[in-house]
């Protein structure tokens, strides 16, 4: 087989494609390169190594820019990667797949590619999220789940929360308060949102609750639309305290009482804390309530 000839075709046809039929780019682009990759991968075996140098400076000389030494190992490793896992991820752009192709793990993979495709993410803002570790930051109960297809459907409000929990400092306030903590969510609260999971909403910061004859103040009240329930969020720049569990307990049961309808579900508190106590938690017996560390940037 004469490799060279069969990846320089690959590409030109790609190339009308792209000219023609606008709407099938990504398709076009995806199945030349895993088809290239391939190619790549047969004849590096055939040939050695630098062979696809050889073919990188031919298709430069023939085709112009964009099949250079870095593009074509891409591609090789692109083939090698999805021939061994799922389906062609159509509905991403070359560019997407490229930061994907930083991994080895097929789970991580296949997390980002989820996420892309179901928030729209640009490959800006999949690169960030992979800059920021954010598979990394699952819990590992999590992941596990998401590795099978039934578990993966039956996921809960709580177990796409990361840790910790990455909280911008962009006014560089040296001393860290519940009340500066709060107002560093504030000033980005899509990007906290985007912390816990998919589906939060803010509804109140400081949201006003009267037990007895006292007035309580619960520091953010969310509601994610996905799973159908309140979400409290209380803010400690401390350990974790057995007496935080209960506070956050109570105005749970608040919300439950006063806010949530018939067809809603129980409200879930997380404690965002400076550090975690997992003897504390070990003895939760209240599955709706998590305490994730947070971190500031």
């Amino acid at each position: 087989m004469n490799y060279y000839n069969e990846i320089k075709n690959e590409l030109i046809n790609n190339e009308i494609t792209k000219r023609v039929k606008d709407y099938s780019k990504n398709r076009s682009d995806l199945t030349t390169y895993y088809n290239v990759g391939k190619l790549l991968s047969e004849a590096g075996k055939h040939y050695g190594e630098g062979i696809i140098k050889e073919y990188s400076n031919k298709l430069t000389k023939e085709l112009g820019k964009g099949y250079g030494l870095s593009n074509l190992k891409n591609m090789r490793k692109f083939y090698l990667v999805f021939s061994k896992s799922q389906a062609l991820p159509d509905q991403l752009t070359w560019s997407h797949c490229v930061e994907l192709l930083h991994f080895d793990n097929i789970e991580v993979i296949n997390y980002y590619i989820d996420i892309s495709v179901k928030l729209n993410l640009s490959y800006r803002q999949l690169r960030e999220r992979i800059k920021n570790k954010e598979y990394e930051r699952l819990d590992e109960k999590t992941k596990l789940k998401l590795q099978k297809t039934e578990d993966k459907n039956n996921l809960e409000v709580i177990d796409m929360v990361k840790e910790p929990i990455l909280i911008k400092n962009k006014v560089n306030y040296e001393v860290i308060s519940e009340k500066v903590l709060q107002n560093l969510i504030l000033e980005d609260i899509p990007s906290f949102l985007e912390e816990l999971g998919t589906g939060f909403t803010f509804i109140k910061n400081e949201y006003k609750i009267k037990l007895g004859d006292r007035y309580n103040y619960i520091d953010l009240l969310l509601f994610n639309y996905v799973y159908n329930c309140f979400v409290v969020i209380e803010l400690k720049v401390t350990e974790l305290k057995k007496e935080h569990i209960g506070q956050i307990q109570t105005y749970m049961n608040y919300i439950d009482k006063n806010l949530k309808t018939i067809n809603q579900d129980k409200t879930i508190g997380i404690i965002i804390i400076r550090k975690n106590n997992k003897f504390i938690m070990e003895y939760c017996s209240d599955e709706r309530i998590l305490a994730k560390e947070y971190v500031i940037l």
